[in-house]
C-alpha cells in the first residue's frame, strides 16, 4: 500500500520553530488537495492546513499566520512550516494527499510524526 513518509517533528520550547515535511511518492498521481492533520492527546483529528492542486491554502483558526502550507515539485514534498509554536500545538501531525477524480477520490496517509512543545 502506497504510503506518505513525515519527518521533522521533535521537542522544543513555546516560541520556537520545526518545519515538517511529508514525502509524497510519485506513483501517486492527479493531486488534488494536500494537508496536514495534527491530533492532540484526548481529541479528534483536526485539519491544520491544505494546499490545492493550484495553490490555494488554507488554515485552521488556530495555527493562521503562524504555520505555512507548501509543496515542492522538485522532489514531491509538501511542508509544514510552524512558527512561535505554543503547548497547545503538541500532538501528532500526519500528512494527507487526496488524488483522484472527484466521484472516486483516494486518500492517502502517513504514520504521523509527534510534535511536543513545551512550556
Amino acid at each position: 500500500q502506497v504510503q506518505l513518509v513525515e519527518s521533522g517533528g521533535g521537542l522544543v520550547q513555546a516560541g520556537e520553530s520545526l518545519r515538517l515535511s511529508c514525502k509524497v511518492p510519485r506513483s501517486i498521481s492527479y493531486i488534488t488537495l494536500m494537508s496536514w492533520y495534527r491530533q492532540a492527546p484526548g481529541t479528534q483529528r483536526e485539519r491544520v492546513a491544505a494546499i490545492s492542486a493550484a495553490g490555494d491554502t488554507r488554515y485552521a483558526d488556530s495555527v493562521k499566520d503562524r504555520f505555512t502550507i507548501s509543496r515542492h515539485s522538485a522532489d514531491n514534498t509538501v511542508d509544514l512550516q510552524m512558527n512561535s509554536l505554543n503547548p497547545e500545538d503538541t500532538g501528532v501531525y500526519t500528512c494527507n494527499v487526496i488524488a483522484g477524480s472527484s466521484s472516486f477520490p483516494k486518500n492517502y496517509w502517513g504514520q504521523g510524526t509527534q510534535v511536543t512543545v513545551s512550556a
